[in-house]
């Protein structure tokens, strides 16, 4: 069963800004990382480029992006955060976006030949800040195993 991730952060400053323009001209690098990592399964694009910046779900802060990733397991996906070339982006976080002060990640298990909605996505988000980790959604720190079907 495949996990799903979604991450969301606020930019700094609006895409074109000089305080952003690092984090998006390694994009295509890191997204090249994932797609090449162990266990890498699917990550949302928009359709428009290589990445989903240009998706805004949040309408009321258009500086709020998102990405959504599936991973053949919870350690692949680990490996690829915190054991790959994505480490050194992650250390530089708070240069491009802003501490939101809640839960930023949640993972979840999706079945076999699914892939995950945005809406889906943010409403696993929503679940884990109004229900604390669960099945339904979790985080690294507090993750489930996937669940038998039924």
């Amino acid at each position: 069963m495949p996990l799903a991730q979604l991450n969301i952060g606020r930019l700094v400053a609006p895409e074109g800004d000089p305080q952003v323009a690092e984090f998006y001209a390694e994009l295509d690098r890191i997204n090249a990382v994932a797609e090449a990592s162990p266990g890498f399964v699917w990550r949302l694009v928009d359709g428009e480029s290589n990445n989903a910046t240009s998706l805004r779900p949040y309408a009321a802060d258009p500086d709020m992006l998102i990405n959504i990733s599936m991973w053949e397991s919870r350690q692949a996906l680990f490996d690829y955060v915190y054991r790959s070339a994505h480490m050194e982006f992650l250390r530089r976080r708070r240069e491009w976006f802003v501490p939101l002060g809640k839960a930023v990640t949640v993972l979840w298990w999706v079945p076999i030949g699914h892939t995950p909605t945005v809406e889906e996505a943010m409403a696993r988000l929503e679940h884990l800040e109004a229900n604390g980790p669960t099945p339904h959604a979790f985080t690294f720190r507090s993750a489930f195993e996937p669940q038998p079907a039924g």
